[in-house]
């Protein structure tokens, strides 16, 4: 599967790349909808997000968060995960 390459802004409020998003989750972008679905590998929905095709277009749209990893853990521990 070929994922366009871009970002998003998780639940948290921290920026990840479509490409690595973690947690075990894929993403399925439509880049013409600016959409980012993001799911469990079995297909499950589990967040919904804007796409943006660059770090510089998260700064146009007045977004501030912090480029996090693949690795870095979806969620807090007071919310389950």
């Amino acid at each position: 599967m070929n994922i366009p390459e871009g970002y998003f802004v998780d639940w948290n409020g921290n920026v990840r790349t479509t490409t690595d998003p973690g947690g075990g989750y894929v993403c399925d972008v439509d880049t013409g909808a600016r959409y980012v679905g993001v799911n469990t590998r079995s297909g499950i929905l589990m967040h919904e997000a804007t796409f943006y095709k660059d770090l510089a277009a998260i700064e146009r749209a007045g977004i501030k968060a912090a480029l996090v990893p693949g690795s870095h853990p979806w969620g807090n521990k007071d919310e389950g995960f």
